[in-house]
């Protein structure tokens, strides 16, 4: 297979569509939302390199492209050629120090990615800057016009967007260096604190509980979950159903008012009508608003959990909108 598409200059027409003004915008207000959560510090090299699936794209790759582009390689282990283009994309993440950071996508396991990004063949390679796509290449490429590429799609990334790479930690080695991980926990009774708040409808102090758990193990599953259902019912907490349903029902265009109803479907049960409100809501709007629906669509994920086909149905309609 040959390689095609090594020029970026569909970058610069994919920016103009897709607004690069509010795109940086909004890349600026996620990096600076990062600084204030204490994100954004120096990463080992072991780092820039992530395999990444449908469950974590939105984190691992939307997300992550507000601070520097992500260069997405789709392999397979039956794939020859992507045994040869993937070391050396490693490779030159590395070398590039922090510029751009390489997911790797596994078709096989991730097949829903594939079709969503119109993949015909592997490898193919693309980019996501500031939370827009573009594709880079497919097939396997020399080294020259693959560092040329990743050239351009920098200097788009610092000129368009602002994005001038993440920082990479002195002296580190790859994982080796890493500090070793310290055992989390216990936390039961932080997390038994914040059921009986909940039983008791306390939401603002199981809300608080599932926090200080969060903050010393931010991957316990069931703290995020236990947060999220909390901060639902929280949300939720007198309001007039009717009134909520006639206002979202009036004026579609009135985001606050489409939450509000998201949310109501959620707690009676109406998990699929919830998701679908605020997919159109994504679609139907832009900027802050836009951004707020996608935010209130992946807190009501966490409810539900990521590994309900619902979550994943909706998952992939939320990918087709943004893209």
């Amino acid at each position: 297979m040959q390689p095609r598409n090594m020029s970026m200059n569909g970058v610069v027409d994919l920016a103009a569509v897709k607004a690069a003004g509010e795109a940086k915008a909004k890349a600026e207000q996620a990096r600076a939302q990062a600084a204030r959560q204490g994100g954004g510090g120096a990463v080992p090299p072991s780092a820039l390199v992530i395999d990444v699936d449908e469950a974590g794209f939105e984190r691992d790759i939307l997300q992550r492209s507000t601070e520097v582009p992500v260069v997405i390689d789709f392999w397979a282990e039956w794939c020859e050629p992507c045994k040869q283009l993937g070391p050396l994309l490693e490779r030159l993440a590395v070398e590039y120090n922090g510029r751009f950071v390489l997911a790797k996508i596994d078709v096989d396991a991730n097949q829903m990615l594939m079709q969503q990004f119109g993949i015909q063949g592997i490898p193919a390679v693309f980019a996501v800057v500031a939370g827009q796509a573009l594709p880079l290449f497919q097939g396997a490429a020399p080294e020259a016009q693959i560092r040329q590429t990743l050239d351009q799609l920098i200097q788009v990334g610092e000129e368009r967007f602002g994005l001038t790479g993440i920082a990479i930690e002195p002296g580190a080695e790859g994982p080796e260096a890493a500090a070793p991980a310290q055992p989390a926990g216990p936390y039961d009774a932080l997390l038994e604190a914040a059921v009986r708040a909940l039983d008791a409808n306390d939401f603002g102090g199981a809300i608080q509980a599932y926090k200080n758990v969060l903050v010393d193990d931010p991957g316990n599953t069931e703290a995020k979950l236990g947060l999220a259902q909390a901060e639902l019912l929280s949300r939720v907490q007198g309001m007039d159903p009717q009134t909520v349903r006639k206002n979202a029902a009036d004026d579609p265009a009135d985001v606050p008012a489409q939450l509000a109803a998201a949310d109501l479907d959620l707690v009676g049960g109406h998990v699929e009508d919830a998701f679908g409100r605020l997919v159109e809501t994504v679609r139907r709007t832009a900027g802050e608003d836009r951004d707020t629906a996608r935010v209130r669509l992946l807190e009501l994920f966490e409810v539900i959990g990521p590994d309900d086909p619902r979550v994943t149905k909706a998952r992939a309609a939320l990918a087709r909108v943004l893209f």
